[in-house]
C-alpha cells in the first residue's frame, strides 16, 4: 500500500463524497462531522508513516518505483525523508484543529464551501511536502493560493476582499521568480527530478541568479521586511481557520523549500551570500518586534510576532550547522503549535464573545475565565521561548547556529528573545489582569467550552511535551540534516 498516495487521495475522496451527499439534504453538522472524520483518518495514516519510518536512513522512503503516476510531461513522484515527515505530520495535525476552531462560527449556508476548501487545502499542502519533483513542488506551492483566496474572501471579516487579493497577488508575483529559476534548471539539466538535480554542479554565476530568484519567492512567503504587507492584512481579516493555516503551515513552506531547493542545489551561492540573508533577517526581527510592541490589535500583535519568529528560523536555516538547521525545523514546528493556539485564544475565544480585537477593552479576564487564562499563559510562555517549551529548544538551537555563522548578527538576532518576552507578557498582563473587568463582560463572557478546551489543551500538550522531551524530533532529524550539510 502506498501510504503517501493515500494521504493525497483521502481528502479528495472525502470532498467528493460530501458534495455527493449534500444533494440529499444532509444537515450541516453531518457535513462538518464527515469533513472532520476524513481529516482524522488522514492524520492516522500520517502517524502510521511516522511509526514505520526508518530514522537511521537519510534516503527518501515510501517510494514505489512501479507507482510513478504519469501526468503528461512530468511524473507524480512521492517520497518522504527525515525532514519532510515532520512538516507532513504538522499539516495533518493542524488541519483538523483549523476545522474544529470554526465549528460554530461559519454561517449555515456556507458550511459546505468551508469544509470543501479545508479538505482541498489539506491535499495541496500535504503534496508540497511529499513530491520529489521541483516543478510539481512549485505547482502545489502555488495551488494553495486559490483555496486560501476563497477562504479569506468568503469567510473573513470586514475588509476580507482586499486581504484575499493582497495574499493572492503578492505571493503569486513573488513566486514567478522561482518558476523562472526552475525553468532554467530544467533547461540546463533536462530534468526537474529532485534527486537528479541534487547531483548537478551548476556554474557559480548560474547559482547566483538561481539563488536570488528562489530566495525572493521564499522571502515573500516567509515574509521578510518590505514583503510582509500581505501577511498582516491576511491574518487580521482572515477567519480563525485561515489564520491557523497561514501561521501553522503556510509560513513553513518557505522553510521547507530552503531545504529542498536552495541548500542542496545551490551550495556555493548559499555560502557566499548568506550575509545578505542575515542582514535582511535581523532587520525583519527588529522591525517586527518594535511594531508588535506598539500595536493595539491582539490579532495583529500575534501576526507580527509570527514574522519575528519566522525571521529567526529563516536565519538559522542558512547557518550551515547541524544545530542551526535542526533548530530551524524545531522552531518551525513549535511556532505551528503555539501561534495556532494563540490565534484560537484571541480570534476564537475572546473575539467570538466580545466582537472586538482591541487590547484596551480587555481587563481582568482571569477573574471571569480562569481556565482560559491558564492555557493562554502557557501558550504565551511558549511564544516568548520559555524553558520547558518546544519553542525554547528551537530558539536556543537556532540562535546558536546563527551565532556560530556570523557572531555580530547572532547577537542582534538574539534580541528577539527579549522582545518576544516583552510584547507577549505585556499583552497577557493587560488581558488577564490590568484592573477590574467591565459589567458587559460579566454578563456576556463565559469560560472555555469543551470544544475550545480540548483544542487549546491539545496544542499546549504538544508544546510542553516536546519541550521536555525534544529528542523525539531531534533524533529523527539528525541523519537527514547531516546529509544535507555534508553532501554539499
Amino acid at each position: 500500500m502506498n501510504y503517501l498516495l493515500s494521504v493525497l487521495i483521502l481528502p479528495l475522496l472525502g470532498l467528493i463524497f460530501i458534495i455527493f451527499l449534500s444533494n440529499f439534504q444532509i444537515s450541516n453538522n453531518q457535513i462538518k462531522s464527515l469533513g472532520l472524520i476524513t481529516l482524522i483518518l488522514n492524520l492516522v495514516i500520517t502517524l502510521i508513516i511516522f511509526i514505520l519510518f526508518d530514522y537511521s536512513s537519510k534516503q527518501f522512503q515510501f517510494i514505489q518505483l512501479e507507482e510513478i503516476y504519469k501526468l503528461g510531461y512530468f511524473d507524480l513522484y512521492l517520497g518522504v525523508d527525515g525532514i519532510s515527515i515532520y512538516f507532513l505530520l504538522l499539516t495533518t495535525i493542524i488541519m483538523p484543529i483549523s476545522l474544529i476552531s470554526n465549528w460554530n462560527s461559519i454561517e449555515s449556508k456556507n458550511i459546505l464551501s468551508f469544509v470543501v476548501i479545508i479538505l482541498l487545502l489539506e491535499t495541496l499542502l500535504s503534496a508540497v511536502f511529499i513530491v520529489l519533483d521541483i516543478l510539481l513542488f512549485y505547482i502545489f506551492f502555488e495551488s494553495i493560493l486559490p483555496p486560501l483566496f476563497l477562504l479569506i474572501g468568503l469567510f473573513g471579516s470586514s475588509d476580507k476582499v482586499r486581504a484575499s487579493f493582497y495574499l493572492f497577488l503578492y505571493t503569486l508575483l513573488g513566486s514567478l521568480f522561482m518558476l523562472l529559476s526552475i525553468i532554467t534548471m530544467s533547461s540546463i539539466m533536462g530534468t526537474t527530478d529532485f534527486d537528479a538535480l541534487s547531483k548537478a554542479n551548476f556554474s557559480y554565476i548560474t547559482q547566483i541568479f538561481l539563488f536570488y530568484g528562489i530566495f525572493l519567492s521564499f522571502a515573500v512567503k516567509t515574509p521578510t521586511i518590505f514583503l510582509n504587507t500581505w501577511l498582516l492584512k491576511a491574518h487580521v481579516e482572515s477567519p480563525l481557520s485561515g489564520s491557523i493555516i497561514l501561521a501553522g503551515i503556510v509560513l513553513k513552506l518557505s522553510l521547507y523549500g530552503i531545504f529542498r531547493l536552495i541548500l542542496p542545489l545551490l551550495p556555493k551561492a548559499t555560502i557566499d551570500y548568506t550575509y545578505i540573508v542575515y542582514v535582511i533577517g535581523v532587520i525583519t526581527i527588529l522591525y517586527a518586534s518594535f511594531s508588535t510592541l506598539r500595536t493595539i490589535d491582539i490579532k495583529e500583535l500575534i501576526a507580527y510576532s509570527s514574522v519575528s519568529h519566522a525571521a529567526v528560523y529563516l536565519l538559522s536555516a542558512f547557518s550551515n550547522t547541524i544545530q542551526g538547521i535542526e533548530g530551524a525545523i524545531t522552531l518551525g514546528l513549535a511556532h505551528g503549535f503555539v501561534s495556532s493556539g494563540l490565534f484560537i485564544c484571541v480570534g476564537g475565544v475572546l473575539y467570538d464573545r466580545s466582537s472586538t480585537r482591541l487590547i484596551t477593552y480587555y481587563r481582568g479576564m482571569a477573574q471571569l475565565m480562569p481556565i482560559f487564562c491558564v492555557l493562554f499563559y502557557i501558550l504565551c510562555l511558549g511564544n516568548c521561548g520559555a524553558p520547558l517549551t518546544l519553542n525554547f529548544i528551537g530558539e536556543f538551537m537556532s540562535l546558536y547556529g546563527i551565532f556560530e555563522k556570523i557572531s555580530i548578527l547572532g547577537v542582534l538576532a538574539s534580541s528577539s528573545i527579549v522582545f518576544s518576552a516583552a510584547y507577549t507578557i505585556f499583552m497577557f498582563n493587560r488581558i488577564a489582569f490590568g484592573g477590574k473587568y467591565s459589567s458587559y463582560f460579566h454578563n456576556h463572557i463565559k469560560d472555555l467550552s469543551k470544544r475550545e478546551f480540548v483544542l487549546l489543551l491539545t496544542l499546549v500538550v504538544f508544546t510542553v511535551l516536546f519541550g521536555i522531551y525534544p529528542s523525539t524530533i531531534l533524533d529523527g532529524l539528525h541523519y537527514s540534516v547531516s546529509a544535507l550539510i555534508y553532501n554539499n
